[in-house]
């Protein structure tokens, strides 16, 4: 076996390979991650809407600005659409479907994988309606925070925002040209025709993103309140690799080879930092510290700390599968990993959200049943339109339903919430957005997880 010495961040597995060995129901986890994303679409839902409690919503987006911007996902418990975590969400989504691709189908999940990865990609080619033009943003953070309304009857503003040459966004339009491409692999085998479309839109915006330099925030302030950016470059390289993967065209290698500025050594894999994930795919070819919980959690942040947790567990079980395939192993600084480790490294992180965990607790809604149940969530806790269509307020929601210390009136299967704090603590209420609300980036690298492990 050859040795690949790599990133800190893959590394970590020697702080945690002794935790472990709670077995879960990994399929019925894997099946609620994708349910998810139904409950978080905006648009017109389709016919086989299998989250019934949501209704159609936001049907005039993109109106303010003459273009049709109906679809895709709100971000996390609120209505917003937020193009640069909404991208990233995408470009995991298609890498978990890529990598295991046959895992998913054993599951009978590659179905609704793809539709989750479509019902972000039709929304992004009509937020890309010329080459150097993309939305990247619908409603207005601060005045949907301000409210608390599901999301068939909000009130709020629903403007948009967008990037162009003027005004451009390197990170953002990298970060969706990601998502292009990777989307276009996932759609390769099944609807070459619809692969092409999106590979298309890939280039134009890698070319947009590489000729107009800026971070994206410094065009929608807006925006940058919420999602800030650190810098753009690991958005060119992510970008330059999968669309290397999608083409095997020299012009992204040589982009690729030709960067100064690789990242270096990592402790965090993000919808911000880009770095270890353009690192393991151009490893297909080849020590920080992170801490953890007395429980064994990794942990980051304070603040959604397990979107964190599993973008680092994704890139684990990733980079398991391309050692195995190279009979390869890690050179870590306490000394060699094999690919199995690391998968015990991604299983441990996997248990511990689903409830073996020091509060017992599933983080991990509508998986077991002891789960948060009062997940900061504006559609979840109010009760559906359809059981009730009075039209909730901006300020009535808070007194109606914010402020109830009651579970929601619906489940939110699937939904990841931000966890524990660094002792493992955690406070189920709905006022405490910092670990009881969700966001679309938290659950996406654990799709694939879980068909890995299922």
């Amino acid at each position: 076996m050859s040795s690949i010495k790599v990133l800190g961040l893959v590394c970590l597995c020697i702080f945690l390979l002794a935790h472990g060995g709670t077995s879960f129901e990994y399929g019925e986890a894997l099946t609620k991650s994708l349910l998810f994303y139904e409950g978080q679409r905006s648009g017109k839902l389709p016919s086989n809407q299998r989250v019934q409690w949501r209704g159609d919503s936001a049907l005039k987006d993109g109106s303010d600005a003459g273009v049709d911007l109906v679809g895709g996902y709100y971000d996390a418990g609120d209505n917003v659409k937020f193009g640069f975590p909404f991208a990233f969400t995408i470009t995991m989504l298609s890498w978990s479907t890529i990598e295991f691709q046959a895992q998913l189908e054993a599951k009978k999940e590659l179905s609704n994988a793809l539709d989750a990865i479509k019902w972000g990609t039709d929304y992004l080619i009509k937020a890309h309606p010329e080459p150097n033009v993309l939305y990247a943003q619908v409603g207005d953070g601060d005045s949907d925070h301000a409210c608390w309304q599901r999301p068939e009857d909000m009130t709020t503003p629903r403007t948009t925002f967008k990037i162009d040459e003027g005004h451009p966004g390197s990170d953002l339009a990298a970060e969706t040209a990601a998502a292009f491409a990777a989307a276009s692999i996932a759609f390769k085998p099944s609807n070459p025709e619809y692969a092409s479309q999106l590979l298309g839109h890939a280039k134009q915006l890698f070319d947009f993103a590489r000729n107009h330099q800026g971070v994206y925030q410094s065009s929608i302030p807006q925006a940058g309140n919420f999602y800030s950016s650190s810098g753009f470059e690991d958005e060119l390289l992510w970008a330059a690799a999968w669309l290397h993967r999608a083409t095997d065209e020299k012009t992204y290698l040589d982009f690729l080879g030709g960067s100064s500025n690789t990242g270096g050594t990592r402790t965090v894999f993000s919808w911000d930092d880009k770095y270890v994930g353009a690192q393991v795919l151009v490893s297909k070819k080849g020590n920080s510290n992170v801490k953890k919980s007395p429980g064994g959690l990794l942990w980051f942040l304070p603040f959604n700390n397990l979107q964190y947790t599993t973008s680092a567990t994704f890139i684990a079980t990733a980079y398991s599968q391309y050692l195995t395939e190279k009979k390869a192993s890690i050179q870590c600084p306490s000394g060699i990993v094999q690919p199995d480790e690391l998968i015990a490294l991604a299983k441990s992180q996997v248990d511990y959200i689903l409830g073996s965990n020091p509060q017992k607790m599933s983080y991990m809604v509508g998986f077991g049943s002891n789960y948060p149940k009062q997940l900061h969530h504006r559609g979840a806790s109010i009760v559906s339109i359809k059981k009730n269509p009075e039209p909730v307020t901006c300020k009535g929601g808070f007194d109606l339903y914010f402020y109830r210390n009651e579970p929601n009136p619906n489940v939110l299967d699937g939904a990841v919430v931000g966890g524990p704090d660094d002792n493992d603590g955690f406070t189920d209420s709905r006022s405490n957005f910092q670990q009881a609300e969700t966001a679309i980036a938290n659950i996406a690298p654990l799709v694939g997880v879980l068909a890995r492990i299922a």
